[in-house]
């Protein structure tokens, strides 16, 4: 009895500490503020078609990937909050989504994520075109941006301008030693942003992943370069085809309607239990309450990004709690039918309870994770609060509402 009642205590402690800490605008808030989405803060949505023209279609997934990981570094220079970067992909074209939520200023957020360059090995090739006359032929290689770990600017020793020393990862080490083997005697294109800027004369096949750029540039031009490169070169190009930005005034009002209709259906379900279960339906009720609380403290102290859909899935999961209980209190009627003891009528619904909502939890969590892992932007935002609060609401109705009806039964008993 007294182990019950310590454990209840315990719960109802961290629920006040929890309590506090996801209260809006509290001391707690400059610390650890609440992560809220494009469609609750605003902010602006651009969609880039990606270019995989020279791409191989076997690379094509690893470059896709490399380039959501360059676009993400690119857009956390902006601070933001959980920036969704994402791929969509429509028949066989491909394109790159970003929402920066809190940026409204789109042309900033364009010129940043648009400035970072494309570099690109080309093989040259001497041709004859129809008229007998020389033609250079530029061959894509497979050696791109992608592979870049580092730049820095170097003086040429002989005619005293800048450079560009860059330096690429294992597996561009690799192919660039393959293609200057390859090419010895032969001249090797470097263009940028589709823009022939040197084509050197291999002489050597070249090991340790160095290369330097020495094209016509000054020395802004040269630190400009090497700032980008270390930002993370595109490994393919895109271009911007759409952009709108989202105005927080809608945000807000969809934030507030979210939680108004929040409230009231919990207040209808609070309500119901209390009619139809009585007292146990009151304990039902408090365990609901700090499984609410609980779970928002979860979301906070974890930082997870709330968005419209991600408050839907959490409501959800209210309805899913109390489901369990009006499991619980269905077997404990029935129990109680046999004549047996309170307690005992207790322990034994729960005990029958309990595999009819370990399985029905375990669909929805086994749901919200294909959900999460096979989707992107809201939908994986709805998936993730549907998951933890399903875990949560587990917790809440086979632990924290079992220690009420527990506690209260004894404390009965003994009077």
């Amino acid at each position: 009895m007294k182990k019950d009642r310590l454990y209840l205590a315990i719960i109802i402690l961290v629920t006040v500490i929890s309590g506090i800490f996801i209260y809006p605008n509290s001391f707690l808030d400059k610390y650890l503020p609440w992560k809220l989405g494009l469609d609750l803060v605003g902010g602006s949505h651009l969609v880039y078609n990606i270019d995989l023209s020279q791409i191989n279609e076997n690379d094509r997934s690893s470059v896709l990937d490399g380039l959501r990981d360059v676009i993400e570094k690119r857009v956390n220079l902006f601070g933001v909050s959980e920036p969704q970067v994402f791929i969509a992909q429509s028949g066989g074209n491909y394109q790159l989504v970003v929402e920066l939520a809190g940026v409204h200023n789109i042309s900033d957020a364009i010129k940043t994520i648009g400035s970072t360059p494309f570099l690109e090995f080309r093989e040259v090739e001497l041709i004859k075109d129809k008229d007998g006359n020389d033609k250079t032929n530029y061959i894509p290689t497979n050696l791109n941006g992608r592979y870049i770990t580092g730049a820095k600017i170097e003086f040429n020793q002989t005619t005293g301008r800048p450079q560009v020393a860059i330096s690429f990862n294992d597996e561009g080490s690799k192919i660039f030693e393959e293609l200057t083997a390859k090419n010895i005697g032969k001249p090797l294109a470097i263009f940028l942003d589709g823009n022939l800027i040197e084509q050197p004369v291999v002489q050597e096949k070249i090991t340790g992943g160095n290369a330097v750029i020495t094209g016509k540039f000054n020395i802004n031009d040269a630190k400009l370069l090497v700032s980008r490169f270390n930002a993370g070169a595109l490994p393919a190009p895109i271009n911007l085809v759409d952009q709108f930005v989202v105005s927080p005034f809608l945000g807000i009002d969809s934030l507030r309607k979210s939680i108004f209709a929040g409230i009231i259906g919990a207040l209808l379900v609070v309500l119901f239990m209390i009619i139809y279960y009585k007292k146990y339906g009151f304990f039902a009720a408090l365990a609901l309450l700090i499984y609410i609380v609980l779970t928002l403290g979860i979301f906070k102290i974890f930082g997870t990004t709330m968005t419209l859909a991600g408050i839907a899935g959490f409501i959800i999961t209210i309805g899913m709690a109390v489901d369990a209980n009006i499991l619980i209190f269905e077997r404990v009627k029935e129990e109680f039918k046999k004549g047996i003891s309170e307690i005992a009528a207790i322990n034994e619904g729960f005990h029958r309870a309990w595999p009819s909502i370990r399985d029905s939890n375990m669909a929805s969590i086994i749901t919200a994770l294909i959900l999460y892992f096979f989707t992107s932007s809201f939908v994986r935002g709805f998936a993730l609060t549907l998951g933890i609060g399903v875990l949560v609401s587990m917790f809440s109705a086979i632990t924290t509402t079992r220690l009420f009806l527990k506690s209260f039964s004894k404390i009965q008993k003994n009077d």
